[in-house]
């Protein structure tokens, strides 16, 4: 199974271990929980469900009394919903304790995160301090590719990777959040960052969390990194 079925497998799991349901509405789920997974189809999510079916991690059930097949007369069609195999909350339970690195890349990262609510927190851990040491990486790379561009391309294109450059930096910013609340709820440490907080909840400059964990894209002045050269 490729690196994008094993996010999509994984997401599926997660949303059936809350409620069984049918393929229409977890691919509405898939769309509120995981924005990155619109671009899945159909013609995606319906072989994953197979796939897994196939496995023995789901189960199909159908709910009418009397089966109607689809015709091109009748139109009818019955509906399956999907639920949870024993064996599929046991890899779900797998998947939510994995804490390597393929947890870190940006497509995984987005999933593990929406289900940090069922993490275990030390996995939680972790995960966030491996995201960003993999982005302390990144940050290094673009510096220094920042830093040829600027003898070598016209101000637009350095604009391009001085952008990129500062939504790393804010991730960033916004990890060592996550990680400096999740070491004071388990040291029982009292204060700002951990009063009242969720700890897969960041709060804004102006204390209001973002449930959607998002990155807040205004940091405070003295986070940006210089003038731009348009504003030059």
């Amino acid at each position: 199974m490729g690196r994008r079925s094993g996010v999509l497998e994984f997401a599926v799991l997660g949303l059936l271990h809350d409620a069984p349901m049918h393929g229409y509405e977890l691919r509405k789920r898939l769309n509120v929980l995981l924005g990155s997974f619109r671009a899945f189809s159909y013609g995606t999510l319906y072989p994953c469900l197979k796939s897994l079916v196939a496995q023995g991690f789901l189960v199909e059930d159908n709910p009418d009394v009397e089966y109607v097949p689809a015709t091109a007369l009748n139109g009818k069609r019955s509906k399956i919903v999907y639920r949870l195999s024993p064996e599929g909350k046991q890899r779900f339970e797998e998947l939510l304790a994995d804490s390597g690195p393929d947890a870190w890349e940006d497509e995984h990262f987005g999933v593990h995160f929406a289900f940090f609510g069922q993490t275990d927190r030390a996995v939680r851990m972790r995960v966030l301090e491996g995201r960003r040491s993999r982005l302390e990486e990144r940050l290094e790379r673009m510096r220094n590719s920042l830093a040829r561009a600027r003898e070598r391309f016209d101000d637009y294109t350095v604009e391009l990777q001085r952008h990129g450059l500062e939504s790393v930096e804010r991730e960033v910013r916004w990890l060592n959040e996550l990680i400096e609340t999740e070491r004071a709820n388990r040291t029982g440490r009292t204060g700002a960052s951990a009063a009242g907080s969720d700890p897969a909840v960041p709060k804004t400059s102006d204390g209001r969390g973002q449930e959607d964990g998002s990155v807040d894209p205004s940091g405070p002045p003295h986070d940006r990194p210089g003038r731009s050269n348009l504003e030059r």
